[in-house]
């Protein structure tokens, strides 16, 4: 009898342990069955220059070349900051927002733009304002940028890993010439 209860228990065991390593799995996995442990992938166009990260935080960097006339290129970086790290969509679309000022004086995010679209599975939500530039120069510096006619674009990118953040930032002719092209380097996104 005793070994009946034994192996009874044993039984259990596995299919406790079974059990607990199906669902183990499952929460390394999105909705849609993705593994969280996947990277995102994106494609930038030939013309952009592909700078060398200048910090761990940074995925991507990208010099955009200077439409005729404008004082210098566009920068765009792409960021990760970890799995829980960098913020929600809507807190960082509102300081990119803050990072704007209007010349006659009104508020930034009544000239905003924001829209939300599903790239290859993943939700974007991306913000386009235009105005002067005050973001700081460097986190905590103090030192702000003071560009007028700037424009920015950025995008809040959900993984199953955790948020990504694209900024793109330049002078405003820059960035139109841009527009397209940066359009299509959003509809790149890809997570696997």
């Amino acid at each position: 009898m005793n070994g009946r209860i034994y192996a009874t228990f044993l039984l259990s065991l596995i299919f406790v342990f079974a059990a607990c390593s199906s669902s183990a799995s499952r929460t390394n996995q999105n909705q849609s069955g993705v593994p969280a442990n996947g990277e995102l992938h994106f494609k930038a166009p030939d013309a952009w220059t592909t700078e060398k990260p200048t910090s761990n935080m940074r995925v991507a960097q990208y010099k955009l070349p200077k439409a005729d006339g404008d004082p210098e290129d566009a920068s765009l970086v792409v960021y990760y900051f970890g799995a829980s790290q960098g913020g929600g969509t809507q807190a960082n679309i509102d300081r990119w927002i803050g990072q704007m000022e209007q010349a006659d004086g009104s508020a930034s995010k009544d000239k905003a733009k924001t829209d939300n679209l599903t790239v290859n599975g993943l939700k974007v939500s991306t913000v386009d304002v235009t105005g002067t530039y005050t973001a700081e120069m460097s986190p905590g510096s103090g030192d702000r940028h003071n560009n007028a006619n700037y424009r920015l674009r950025a995008a809040v990118i959900e993984t199953p890993k955790g948020n990504y953040f694209a900024k793109l930032v330049g002078p405003a002719n820059t960035i139109a010439k841009w527009d397209q092209a940066y359009n299509d380097y959003l509809k790149s996104f890809e997570f696997k």
